[in-house]
């Protein structure tokens, strides 16, 4: 036993890989932020999550297929609430006070994912829990209550046949229309604590067993990637979670991360990222003094830097790095 303090959740490549020339597209809950984050400052092409957080795979579901479709919202498709126009498709963080500011800024979203997902590669799915609020006027799952009446919703813990079915109907549609596109399940780390432990165990596992069956059906198309047993079982210890004992802490999302890496990305764009993350972290820089000789040079060798990525990786972008630089020196 190499270490008999510790169980370690071993992750072996997967046949998929991330690379740079691999548009992603990234939805669910808060840990797809994490996760989407890390992405995103290594400049790998992605979307993560243009209707902002979701949680329970039904809402997945149906943002995804509107995606797809790219139909657009109409004044018909918002709820007014407390001074505040919102979707029940969308997170809070897309509600406004001006309903023609909200409706244009859905829109505006989801057209962009709509081209976005017109060269998506790899779909990553991270669902957070099994149970879902349907809004009793529809009749459909909502991605967000924004504290309306908790009596105008009907409350319910979806069965694994239930995620099955539809997400089958979900995959058939898509590797239809996309048959080249890979996708990846994992799910969430985050415990949702209003359900109890007890609640809490069976949503997750219910997911757990959904997400199984639909990598069997899907053998060569669809992943799983263990997020939820390296929180539970590599990082059992409370140092490893935020304050509210619930969310990992910054270190375990970096070691979670770090088994991402290891398992989808090849060690030739492994070697771009280290680049990048060089460039990224130099630019964060804040020297004392810029009127050195010194300086002039550090900057001169991070634009030398900047330049040869940029001829080598098509299509990555270092304006907010650049920007970060002084202009003449």
């Amino acid at each position: 036993m190499s270490n008999p303090f510790r169980t370690t959740v071993e992750v072996k490549p997967f046949p998929i890989r991330i690379a740079y020339d691999t548009p992603i597209l990234m939805l669910g809950s808060c840990f797809t932020d994490n996760i989407g984050s890390m992405l995103v400052e290594r400049k790998f092409p992605v979307l993560v999550n243009p209707f902002g957080v979701l949680y329970n795979p039904a809402s997945v579901s149906l943002v995804l297929n509107r995606i797809e479709e790219g139909k657009e919202y109409s004044n018909k498709d918002l709820l007014s609430h407390n001074n505040l126009w919102l979707s029940l498709h969308h997170h809070t963080s897309f509600s406004r006070t001006s309903k023609t500011e909200c409706l244009n800024n859905i829109n505006n979203k989801l057209e962009a994912a709509n081209n976005f997902w017109e060269k998506t590669h790899i779909l990553i799915v991270t669902l957070g829990t099994a149970r879902i609020f349907r809004y009793n006027k529809t009749g459909q799952p909502v991605a967000n209550c924004h504290k309306i009446p908790a009596n105008e919703f009907t409350r319910q813990l979806l069965t694994v046949d239930q995620i099955v079915e539809e997400w089958n109907a979900v995959l058939r549609m898509l590797l239809k229309s996309k048959p080249n596109l890979k996708v990846l399940f994992t799910v969430s780390p985050v415990r949702h604590w209003k359900d109890g432990a007890h609640g809490n165990q069976l949503s997750k596992s219910t997911l757990l067993l959904a997400i199984d069956q639909l990598v069997q059906q899907f053998s060569e198309k669809v992943f799983y990637f263990p997020s939820y047993e390296i929180m539970m079982d590599d990082l059992r210890d409370y140092r490893f979670y935020a304050d509210d004992m619930l969310h990992p802490s910054p270190m375990a999302i970096e070691y979670i991360w770090e088994k991402f890496r290891a398992a989808f990305i090849s060690p030739k764009d492994d070697e771009i990222i280290k680049e990048i993350e060089s460039i990224v972290q130099a630019c964060r820089h804040r020297p004392f003094n810029t009127n050195t000789k010194e300086y002039r040079h550090f900057v001169e060798k991070i634009r030398q830097k900047i330049a040869d990525v940029d001829a080598r990786v098509p299509g990555v972008s270092f304006d907010e790095e650049l920007l970060s630089l002084p202009a003449n020196l």
